[in-house]
């Protein structure tokens, strides 16, 4: 790993600073939840005053201020309660990502309130550009959407809504597309018939019905009956 590859993330408390060497992009991830892994996030093994000068934190001042001189135990505080000093270019990169992740939340989540159809994730984009909506880069994709979709409504019709997914497998490939299937969404019922065909009923976020479709298609060669109901 090349020193382009990491950042410093820094803690201050009591006039102290605590700094760690750590990737910025698993650090949000850890910082969110979707890296579980200290050891996947740091680079070494030192808690720094100073990482550019090399200057390390004395075991006194990390014991005084963190409780414990346990590394992971202070990395995890300084993780989630510090900054990542990031260049200009690792900012802008980490919230194009962020902002692309919101908007691909959000388009799975909701539909047009008139049609029930889903709305594409260029038109939220746009939406949010019109509505002057800011990322924040340390809050979760799932904290910052809730927020941003009430803002939308100012200016595009939208609602959070769900589907229910019918689906009627016929029996030569409802045994190998079962398994598959079922993971769609969360499953409401599902009954095998006399026939050996498999009824299913799963709720999803409704604007992954595209998605829905075209998974079950592929499961079952596109033998399968599929319908859709908002709710």
């Amino acid at each position: 790993m090349s020193s382009r590859d990491y950042v410093i993330a820094r803690y201050e408390k009591g006039g102290h600073k605590f700094e760690i060497l750590v990737n910025p992009d698993k650090a949000l991830k850890y910082r969110e939840g979707s890296i579980k892994d200290l050891s996947e996030v740091v680079v070494g093994d030192y808690i720094y005053k100073d990482v550019r000068k090399g200057d390390k934190a004395s075991p006194e001042e990390i014991v005084k201020t963190f409780g414990t001189a346990d590394f992971k135990a202070v990395a995890e505080v300084i993780l989630k309660n510090g900054e990542l000093q990031l260049t200009t270019d690792q900012r802008r990169k980490l919230l194009d990502q962020k902002r692309k992740l919101i908007i691909n939340y959000i388009a799975k989540s909701v539909v047009d309130p008139k049609t029930k159809a889903p709305i594409p994730p260029q038109r939220i984009e746009k939406a949010m550009e019109e509505a002057k909506i800011t990322v924040d880069l340390y809050k979760s994709v799932e904290e910052q959407a809730a927020k941003i979709v009430k803002e939308l409504t100012k200016v595009l019709p939208l609602k959070v809504a769900k589907a229910l997914v019918t689906i009627k497998i016929p029996p030569e490939v409802a045994g190998r597309a079962y398994q598959e299937v079922r993971r769609l969404g969360e499953l409401k019922n599902e009954r095998w018939l006399n026939d050996g065909s498999l009824h299913v009923e799963l709720e999803i976020p409704a604007g992954m019905q595209a998605e829905v479709i075209d998974a079950v298609n592929r499961a079952t060669k596109g033998t399968a009956e599929v319908n859709i109901k908002v709710i």
